[in-house]
């Protein structure tokens, strides 16, 4: 049972990376719900310039890269790795976790 759920997250993955690096290059160039509603509202030139934070990938396009589909497409992979890293880790930590809890209780139950 355990090959087989390692095997549906290597599918995940790579399934997650084929739309990301062929369909990302075709998304709308309009503007996303919370700027467009910063637009509607007249208070988008506001926010411009004032940088909080320094983002990895600005705008959805690797920096660097002049073509801009494959621009897109390298931060649409990009991005997807970076957060199945994130997912992946947490789930290694709480795994490990639940072992070692689970460790605990069965010492404690004179090994029960």
């Amino acid at each position: 049972m355990r090959r087989v759920a390692k095997r549906g997250n290597w599918i995940f993955l790579f399934t997650a990376l084929a739309v990301a690096a062929l369909l990302s290059p075709w998304a709308s160039s309009y503007p996303d719900g919370l700027e467009r509603v910063a637009e509607d509202q007249g208070f988008l030139e506001r926010g411009e310039g004032k940088e909080v934070m320094k983002g990895l990938i600005p705008d959805y396009a690797f920096p660097g890269v002049k073509n801009e589909k494959l621009a897109t497409a390298l931060a649409g992979i990009v991005g997807t790795s970076l957060t199945f890293g994130a997912v992946w880790g947490l789930r290694l930590l709480r795994v490990g976790y639940g072992r070692s809890r689970q460790k605990g209780i069965s010492e404690k139950s004179g090994g029960k």
